[in-house]
């Protein structure tokens, strides 16, 4: 029998989404545009020249897929919310149509018993904060503290959990280091600053969120990895050491230790962030838990071409290495080097070149990489790390940033032509799996 059929019985099993990625509605009700609306307007920096005007318009048929979420069994739906949507400027007026939209999608949640799993920012910045520097400008910090309050003050007694960032090493390193993601800069020392002023940002709505008394658990995703040396060479592992260090713990050392690494800033050197007094206090705020985000290790090779993952497993239509016992390892060493709080897997999943074929979807490959993935984490938990839950990504296919719609994580087929649905294997494995758990 499987290592993952043994989950304690209070485990929290889930989907995730994103807002930008589903709802649509770019316009709807009020909506403000976000940098990411912005970036689509320039179809070099979508690989399909698409958008996410539409995506799968989420905003407008929630209620049957909140419908699907509960059939699937699962005990959580983590979500986002657009920031642009319910204050379409950044600042200023709160916009009553775009929090009435979350308000009947969380009484939507309710009444099927599914728990509301919110995360404030996941990378659709409102463009007027944009037009104001961005997260390059600090001033963006204390706007974001502003509505976490307000999301806090307003919902925070009817959602079990708030992050507040998802993998702001995305927003720092993708859009502002090489411009793969919106806004579309490539600049390493802004991509630095950045990431202190996203830092600076979750400890202030850490503190503005104690403040509103809302009785939801609060914390922070961050997409995590190990770094494995290509070879036992000094340069590979010299370059693996780095890499953890500018990567995990440039984001894990501030939140639980109040700084950075030093072996990272070294490295950054003149690049380094310009750090205020108080900042690191700022940041390094009690969190109630820890999101992992995990799909792949890093691979570090200092050859020239450098070394490629050997790929034992396969690959994903992403490219991404197929790597398992990576996330024992990961959680295994972040229990040694932290005081950590508990952890939720908020993402793991794979994307699938999936079609529909007699009504039905084909992908034992997600099915054999989430089994895998699953005994991977039950590993981790067997050797004494504190995991409460997993979040599938994604519940539906949906637009995959600069990959456009050519990727698909689903485990719900979308025909993006028509809308409709169409429950992949893996969706059928999952809510089988469930419950099963459950009948335990």
């Amino acid at each position: 029998m499987n290592q993952s059929n043994h989950y304690p019985a209070d485990f929290t099993w889930g989907v995730a989404t994103s807002a930008f990625q589903i709802e649509g509605g770019a316009n709807a009700d009020g909506k403000g545009p976000s940098i990411w609306d912005t970036f689509c307007l320039n179809p070099n920096n979508i690989k399909d020249q698409s958008d996410g005007t539409v995506a799968c318009d989420h905003y407008n048929r929630y209620r049957e897929d909140v419908g699907l979420i509960s059939s699937l069994g699962v005990d959580a739906y983590r979500f986002s919310m657009a920031w642009a949507r319910v204050q379409p400027s950044g600042k200023g007026a709160w916009n009553e149509a775009g929090f009435g939209f979350y308000d009947r999608l969380l009484d939507e949640l309710a009444a099927k018993d599914v728990k509301a799993h919110l995360t404030l920012y996941h990378w659709d910045l409102p463009q007027g904060l944009q037009d104001d520097g961005g997260w390059l400008n600090r001033d963006t910090a204390h706007r974001f503290a502003d509505y976490a309050h307000e999301v806090a003050r307003r919902f925070g007694n009817r959602i079990d959990a708030i992050a507040t960032h998802n993998e702001p090493w995305c927003s720092a390193n993708l859009g502002y280091g090489n411009a793969q993601f919106a806004p579309g800069v490539a600049d390493a020392r802004q991509a630095i600053q950045v990431s202190h002023h996203l830092l600076l940002s979750h400890g202030l709505a850490m503190t503005s969120m104690r403040a509103a008394a809302a009785s939801a658990q609060l914390g922070i995703v961050l997409n995590q990895w190990t770094a494995d040396p290509a070879t036992d060479s000094e340069l590979d592992r010299t370059m693996a050491e780095l890499e953890y260090a500018r990567s995990v713990q440039w984001f894990m050392d501030p939140i639980f230790k109040g700084r950075y690494p030093e072996l990272a800033l070294r490295a950054h050197g003149a690049n380094a962030p310009v750090v205020h007094d108080g900042d690191m206090a700022a940041i390094a705020q009690p969190i109630d838990f820890l999101g992992v985000n995990y799909y792949f290790r890093s691979f570090c090779s200092a050859e020239t071409p450098p070394r490629t993952p050997p790929g034992k497993l396969g690959f994903t239509d992403m490219g991404w290495e197929i790597y398992p016992q990576g996330l024992t390892e990961l959680l295994v060493k972040l229990n040694a080097e932290y005081m950590l709080p508990p952890i939720y897997i908020t993402e793991n999943g794979m994307a699938n070149p999936d079609a529909v074929t007699d009504g039905k979807v084909s992908d034992p490959a997600r099915i054999a990489y989430v089994r895998m993935h699953l005994d991977a984490l039950k590993a981790a938990m067997e050797q004494g790390v504190d995991v409460r839950g997993y979040f599938l990504w994604s519940l539906l296919d949906n637009f995959e940033w600069n990959s456009g719609y050519a990727k698909r994580f689903g485990i719900v087929h979308v025909d993006y032509a028509t809308q409709e649905r169409t429950l992949k294997d893996s969706a059928i494995w999952y809510r089988d799996f469930l419950s099963a758990q459950r009948q335990r």
